[in-house]
């Protein structure tokens, strides 16, 4: 079975069909694109993966378990983290609050400890601040571990979601256009991080992202959605030469 086997998956709001029949297979380690034109249904295919929505049609199946009526805590705990469009950090905790937030769904000690403040507490969350630097560290972030998170620049802004998504130690990872508002540079920077989560984790990766230097440059397999419905789906070079994705995309080359 596949890592996230998707079938026949569709969303309506009243009278707009916003995602049709869609079919979708992701295997472990796999780093898969979902692209397509503004209004494709991109996000609310996440929001259908994630819970956020409950799907009108089709099944969404991870891990072979069934995710259909899963709200989105069970989802991340089922082992499926996300990313999102605008940002949604925990704006006035700090940087490793945020990430230590991640850790405590699997968290070993129990409320009661918690309560009490037994030593199998203590040990917890000294363990869940180890994980977090370790993270930090990853995403060069450790010397703001205590700054609050709304102060950051927006590109480590970006990175610390990501980084918060990591904590939750998922075996499937959802990006949703993780370069916006990047320059150039720190998009090339993130296509490199991306490569190195991957392997690095051990997980699949389902990238959203409308910059196409990154989406050719790291994707092995992609999957182009135009009006809630996929159109073409292939490698990057098969992508690149489909006439029916140049048409999506007003007739702009695909690079």
């Amino acid at each position: 079975m596949p890592l996230l086997k998707i079938d026949k998956l569709s969303k309506s709001f009243g009278g707009l069909k916003a995602v049709s029949n869609l079919n979708v297979e992701i295997n472990d380690g796999e780093l898969i694109g979902l692209i397509g034109p503004n209004g494709a249904g991109k996000t609310t295919v996440f929001n259908l993966l994630t819970g956020v929505y409950e799907p009108t049609e089709g099944s969404v199946k991870f891990q072979s378990k069934d995710m259909r009526g899963l709200k989105p805590y069970q989802v991340t705990q089922s082992g499926m983290a996300r990313t999102f469009q605008n940002i949604r950090l925990f704006s006035d905790l700090t940087v490793i609050e945020n990430v230590k937030i991640a850790y405590h769904q699997r968290s070993s000690y129990s409320t009661l400890s918690a309560f009490l403040r037994l030593p199998s507490y203590y040990a917890g969350e000294e363990e869940m601040h180890r994980k977090a630097m370790e993270l930090l560290k990853i995403f060069n972030l450790e010397d703001k571990a205590e700054e609050v998170a709304k102060n950051l620049p927006y590109g480590e802004q970006r990175r610390l979601e990501i980084a918060r998504a990591l904590g939750t130690e998922p075996k499937l990872l959802l990006l949703d256009e993780p370069a916006a508002g990047m320059n150039p540079q720190e998009t090339h920077d993130l296509m490199n991080l991306i490569r190195w989560i991957r392997q690095q984790f051990n997980l699949a990766i389902l990238l959203i992202e409308h910059d196409m230097s990154l989406v050719m440059g790291v994707c092995e397999r992609i999957y182009v959605l135009d009006y809630g419905m996929i159109i073409a789906q292939g490698t990057p070079d098969e992508i690149k030469s489909n006439p029916k994705v140049i048409e999506a995309y007003l007739g702009e080359e695909v690079v």
